[in-house]
C-alpha cells in the first residue's frame, strides 16, 4: 500500500510513496508523533535527480527489512529539499558540525523530538560497504544511545543549537568600506585557480558562477587582466568539456574530474541560468564562436525540454535512465558509426573524442570537444565550411538517435527561485545576443510566475499542474527582484516595474532584520525552526542577502528611493566583517561592495519605439557589468524618476550616483 508520500505534489517525495517505509512529510503530524511516543526522527532529505539518494532507497528504504526497522525505532521523515530549502540549509550545518565534513544528499539525520539533531551522515548501504557502516546496525546503535545515553545526547544537543545560532553574522561593520576585499578576493582565486584545465579547484569540479561572474565585473571595473583571463579561461574549458551536453546542450551539475570530461550527469535548471548570463558576456567581451554555441545550446535544451506549457520552466532532469547514471547520454564508437556516413565520422570522431580511450566506466565515450575543428578539417584537406557542415549533419543525426532511446525523469516542479535565476539569464542573453526570442520566452515566464505564485502580495515557492504552494524564502523574493531589473533593461514593461516594486516592499517587511540589518533566509512569519539563519556566503545557488542587497541597491538608484539604498547598505554592513576574513566566499556582496563605493552608471533613453531600437541596437554591445539602460518608448506609464519628457527624437539622461550629465539628443555623443 502507498505510505502518506501518495498525496504529496512533490516528485521526489512520490518517488518514495510505494517504499515499505512509514514515511511522513515533515509537519504537525509527524512532530507530535514522535513527541508523544518519545521517538526520534529520521530525517532523510534528497531531490529527484540525485543519484545517490536512488542508490539508497534502492538499498535501504525499498527493503522490507530495513522499513521495519525504520517504522519500529523511528518518526521517519522525508523532504524534497528543492521545496524546503529552510530545512536542508538547517540540516546541512548540523552535519557539518556533528561530522566536521562537508554534507550532500542524500543527507540522514537523526533528531531529537525536539528536532534538534544528535547523528548525521549522508549515504548509508544496507550492509557495511565503502567503508560505511550498514544501515541497519547503525540505526540500532543510533536508537540505543537515546534511550540508554538520553543525558549525553541532551548535552550534546545543547552545544548543537549554541553552535547553530554562532552560525550567524555578527553585526554591523566598524570600518569604512573600501575595495581592499576586491583585490584580495582575485588573489585569493588565483591561488586557487587550475592554469591547465580552469577552475578553482581539484575533482569534483563545479561550475561556481558566482566567482565566474565577480572576475567579469573585477576586470572591468579595476582592468585587471589577470581576472579576465581565469573567468575567460575557466569558460573556454568548462564549454569544452563533458560537462556541457555537446549533442543537446545544457549544463550537468558538475564533473567528477578535474578535466570536466565527465560529469554527474543531471541537469538542474539553477546552474544553466546563471551560466547563460556568464556565456553571453563572454561572447560579447571576445566575439568567439564557442561561447555563442554554448549559450545558445543552453537555451535549445531549456526550451526543448524544460519549458512548460504555461510558460514557466522544470526544475530538473535526473542523471539515471534504465537504472544506470549516463546511459541517455554516452555511447560507443560502433553506435556513432552506424548512424553516421563515414565522411561524417572522419569529422565527428576526433572533434567529439570517439577516436581516443573511453572515458566512462572504461567501456563508454562521453562527447567532448576533443579536438578544434579547425585542425580537423586541415588534417582531412577540407575547409572550414565543409567540416564544419559535416559536422552539423553528425550533431543532429547523433542527437535525433539518442532521442528514441529512454529518457531520464524529468522533476517537473516549477521552484519560484530556481525560475527566477533563468528569466535572468535568459533575459540578460537576449539583450546582449540580440535575441528578441529569448526575451519573450523570459518574459513569459515573469507572466507565468505573476499569475501562479503571487498572492496578496506575498510569493509561494513551488508550483505543480497549477497548484501553487509553500512560503516563499529569501531567494524567491530576491532573485525574482534581480530577473526583474534583468527583463526590464532587455525589454521594459510597466507590469514589470510595478512588481519589482511590490517585491522589493515585501522583501523589507517580511524578511529584514532591521535592527542588525540583513535578511533571514525565511519570513518573519514563517514555522519556527531550530535557528533562523541569515546566509551571505554563495553556494551553487547566490547568496539570498547578496541578490537582495545587489537588486535593492539598483533599484534604488534607479528609482531614488532611499529606503532601498539604506536596507542594502544595512546588509552589506552585516556582512562586511566576513568580507574582509573570507572575501571569495561571498561573491555576490563583493557586486555590491563594488557598486556602494562607485554606484552603477544608469543610462535612460526616451523616444518613439522605432527609433530607439536603432540606438539600444547601438548601444548595448557597450554596456559594461555597472551599467543600467533603460529603454522608454513614449506612451508608458513611468515611476517619477523615469519620468522623462516624451519626443520624437531620441534622448539619452546619463547619471551615476546623484551626478547626472545634460540630456544628449545625438547617438554618436552618447557613445562617446
Amino acid at each position: 500500500m502507498p505510505n502518506r508520500l501518495a498525496t504529496e505534489p512533490s516528485p521526489y517525495l512520490l518517488q518514495h510513496a510505494d517504499n515499505p517505509v512509514d514515511w511522513y512529510p515533515w509537519g504537525k503530524e509527524a512532530l507530535e508523533k514522535s513527541r508523544r511516543e518519545d521517538k526520534p526522527i529520521l530525517l532523510s532529505i534528497g531531490y529527484s535527480a540525485c543519484h545517490w539518494c536512488h542508490v539508497m532507497a534502492h538499498d535501504c528504504f525499498e527493503d522490507a527489512e530495513v522499513a521495519a526497522v525504520m517504522n519500529r525505532l523511528f518518526v521517519n521523515i522525508k523532504v524534497d529539499r528543492e521545496e524546503r530549502p529552510d530545512l536542508d540549509q538547517i540540516y546541512q550545518t548540523a552535519h557539518q558540525l556533528l561530522t566536521q565534513r562537508g554534507g550532500g544528499w542524500p543527507l540522514t539525520v537523526f533528531l531529537t523530538p525536539d528536532q534538534t539533531p544528535f547523528f548525521a551522515g549522508t549515504y548509508f548501504p544496507k550492509t557495511p560497504r565503502y567503508q560505511l557502516p550498514g544501515f541497519i546496525d547503525l540505526m540500532e546503535n543510533v536508537a540505543r544511545a537515546w534511550h540508554e545515553r538520553r543525558g549525553e545526547v541532551l548535552a550534546q544537543n545543547e552545544a548543537v543549537r549554541a553552535a547553530l545560532a554562532q552560525q550567524q553574522p555578527d553585526g554591523g561593520r566598524h570600518e569604512a568600506l573600501t575595495d581592499a576585499p576586491l583585490g584580495q578576493a582575485v588573489r585569493d582565486l588565483a591561488q586557487a585557480f587550475d592554469p591547465v584545465w580552469g577552475g578553482f579547484s581539484r575533482a569534483p569540479k563545479f561550475p561556481r558562477p558566482g566567482e565566474l561572474f565577480f572576475l567579469l565585473r573585477e576586470a572591468q571595473r579595476s582592468g585587471n587582466a589577470q581576472a579576465r583571463e581565469m573567468a575567460l579561461f575557466s569558460l573556454r574549458k568548462m564549454a569544452s568539456g563533458g560537462v556541457v551536453d555537446q549533442l543537446g546542450g545544457g549544463f550537468c551539475r558538475y564533473s567528477v574530474d578535474e578535466q570536466w570530461v565527465i560529469p554527474h550527469f543531471e541537469k538542474m535548471l539553477y546552474d544553466n541560468g546563471p551560466l547563460l548570463h556568464l556565456y553571453a558576456d563572454a561572447w560579447a567581451l571576445t566575439g568567439e564562436a564557442l561561447f555563442k554555441d554554448t549559450a545558445e545550446g543552453i537555451v535549445g535544451w531549456l526550451l526543448r525540454e524544460m519549458r512548460a506549457p504555461q510558460g514557466g520552466f522544470y526544475s530538473a532532469l535526473d542523471a539515471d535512465s534504465e537504472g544506470h547514471e549516463g546511459r541517455f547520454y554516452v555511447w560507443t564508437p560502433d553506435e556513432v558509426q552506424a548512424r553516421l556516413l563515414p565522411e561524417e565520422y572522419a569529422v565527428a570522431a576526433p572533434v567529439y573524442g570517439f577516436d581516443g580511450p573511453p572515458n566512462f566506466e572504461n567501456a563508454h565515450w562521453n562527447p567532448v570537444l576533443a579536438r578544434p575543428l579547425g585542425e580537423v578539417a586541415a588534417e582531412l584537406g577540407l575547409t572550414g565550411e565543409a567540416a564544419a557542415a559535416r559536422l552539423a549533419n553528425a550533431q543532429a543525426k547523433l542527437f535525433a538517435a539518442r532521442e528514441t532511446r529512454v529518457r531520464p525523469g524529468r522533476d517537473d516542479k516549477q521552484l519560484t527561485s530556481w525560475n527566477a535565476l533563468m528569466v535572468a539569464g535568459l533575459a540578460h542573453a537576449g539583450r546582449v545576443m540580440a535575441r528578441p526570442d529569448w526575451i519573450d520566452a523570459a518574459q513569459d515566464a515573469i507572466d507565468f510566475l505573476h499569475r501562479n505564485v503571487w498572492r496578496d502580495g506575498r510569493l509561494l515557492a513551488s508550483t505543480k499542474h497549477g497548484e501553487a504552494r509553500l512560503n516563499a524564502y529569501l531567494d524567491d523574493y530576491a532573485f525574482l527582484l534581480d530577473a526583474l531589473l534583468e527583463s526590464l533593461q532587455a525589454g521594459y514593461r510597466e507590469a514589470d516595474m510595478i512588481w519589482a516594486r511590490e517585491l522589493a516592499d515585501a522583501l523589507l517587511m517580511h524578511f529584514e532584520d532591521a535592527d542588525a540589518g540583513g535578511f533571514f533566509f525565511t519570513s518573519h512569519d514563517h514555522e519556527a525552526l531550530i535557528t533562523r539563519p541569515k546566509p551571505g556566503y554563495d553556494n551553487a545557488t547566490p547568496s539570498g542577502n547578496g541578490v537582495a542587497a545587489f537588486a535593492l541597491q539598483r533599484l534604488g538608484h534607479l528609482l531614488g528611493e532611499m529606503r532601498y539604498l539604506d536596507a542594502s547598505a544595512r546588509c552589506l554592513n552585516m556582512f562586511h566583517a566576513h568580507l574582509i576574513q573570507q572575501p571569495i566566499a561571498y561573491p555576490t556582496l563583493l557586486a555590491v561592495l563594488a557598486e556602494s563605493l562607485v554606484p552603477p552608471r544608469v543610462i535612460l533613453l526616451r523616444g518613439s519605439a522605432s527609433a530607439l531600437k536603432a540606438w539600444t541596437r547601438a548601444l548595448t554591445p557597450q554596456l559594461g557589468a555597472h551599467d543600467l539602460m533603460l529603454s522608454l518608448p513614449n506612451g508608458l506609464t513611468l515611476p517619477d524618476a523615469l519620468a522623462k519628457p516624451a519626443s520624437d527624437h531620441p534622448t539619452a539622461w546619463i547619471c551615476s550616483g546623484t551626478a547626472c550629465q545634460p540630456p544628449v539628443t545625438d547617438l554618436d555623443g552618447v557613445l562617446e
